[in-house]
């Protein structure tokens, strides 16, 4: 079993920053790919970043590439990625979700097994 605990949500004005962190625990992640994505209300959720954990390759959705970076940390028993997002925009405010993707294309929903709870942004304009 898998858990993934966000947190680090919050409000902020345009132009501002915050970093999301999400603690992962339950299993090894040597050869997963961890991924943030977001859901606004009214719209389906949308891929934001996601980080290879062997290797440490990132990725972006064009529309945060520049202001986000997604990074990780391992320690001993639980693992951590982090979303720093900088020059925040009002476009930005929704929920970000972590999840920990099993197989197929990292930027869809369906290529992820795990999510967390989800920790609101909100973007003052």
């Amino acid at each position: 079993q898998v858990q993934l605990v966000e947190s680090g949500g919050g409000l902020v004005q345009a132009g501002g920053s915050l970093r999301l962190s999400c603690a992962a625990s339950g299993r090894t992640f040597s050869s997963y790919t961890m991924g943030w994505f977001r859901q606004a209300p009214g719209k389906e959720r949308e891929f934001v970043a996601a980080i290879t954990w062997s290797d440490g390759f990132t990725y972006y959705a064009g529309s945060v590439k520049g202001r986000f970076t997604i990074s990780r940390d391992n320690a001993k028993n639980t693992v951590t990625v982090y979303l720093q997002m900088n020059n925040l925009k009002p476009e930005d405010t929704a929920v970000y979700y972590c999840a920990v993707a099993g197989r197929g294309r990292i930027t869809t929903t369906s290529a992820y097994d795990y999510w967390g709870q989800g920790t609101q942004v909100t973007v003052s304009s």
